[in-house]
């Protein structure tokens, strides 16, 4: 494996490159906004670099599309009066004292219920286990009706899931072919949810984000483009 870049108008555009018995040229651009190619051995590095060039239209756009992809949450204090969210929803945020934890959503109230004044770590703890139980449910609810469309284009059925905390990414699929979900989704729309999960089950036939990727994608939720626009303003709010 080499590495090399080129400049493509004013931005530059690092990749690394793999040579191996094939008979074609591939660029993938991955979720980190690293860019690969895959070459056929005897492929000269100017071709390869000229072929990246070319590409760099496409190699932009594949960069936006992953940095909106990026969860962005602003710091929460844990304390009564400020705004949680939940299925796409704002909820304001009630601590207070009583018999048993708890955690209730009533009348846009999300109630935090803890024997003692719950403290901001406390009411911290308690939320996220809400909210983990209900994704748990969601998401897996929202996954065998996303997996009813997928199978007319022969995407697996029911493919294993899990929730995750995760930093860079709403959700991912792993090689062998698991879901993973960020935990922070089940603040979004169910729209949204569904916009990710199609996301991730698509990639279950097409690992990469090359145009092969987008038109399964539009087949499948001709929408797409709309729900990734909702995804993303809900995670600048």
């Amino acid at each position: 494996m080499t590495c090399d870049r080129v400049r493509w108008g004013r931005i530059e555009i690092p990749f690394t490159c793999k040579w191996s018995p094939r008979e074609t040229l591939a660029i993938s651009v991955h979720p980190d906004l690293r860019v690969e190619v895959n070459a056929p051995l005897d492929t000269p590095p100017e071709v390869i670099r000229e072929r990246v060039n070319k590409r760099g239209a496409w190699i932009r756009k594949a960069w936006r599309e992953f940095e909106l992809y990026l969860p962005k949450q602003p710091p929460r204090r844990y304390v009564s009066g400020e705004t949680h969210r939940y299925l796409g929803r704002q909820y304001r945020l009630r601590c207070v004292e009583g018999n048993e934890e708890s955690v209730k959503c009533l009348r846009g109230i999300l109630y935090v219920v803890s024997r003692t004044e719950p403290a901001p770590e406390r009411a911290k703890m308690l939320l996220e286990g809400w909210y983990r139980e209900h994704a748990r449910r969601v998401f897996r609810e929202r996954l065998v009706e996303c997996c009813k469309r997928a199978t007319v284009e022969g995407i697996e059925n029911k493919p294993p899931l899990f929730i995750r905390k995760m930093v860079s990414r709403w959700g991912s699929c792993s090689g062998k072919g698991r879901i993973y979900l960020n935990l922070e989704l089940i603040k979004a729309s169910r729209e949204c949810i569904d916009y990710v999960i199609m996301h991730e089950l698509c990639h279950l036939k097409v690992p990469s984000h090359g145009p092969r990727f987008w038109r399964l994608m539009e087949k499948l939720m001709p929408d797409y483009e709309e729900r990734k626009r909702k995804l993303n303003q809900f995670a600048d709010v």
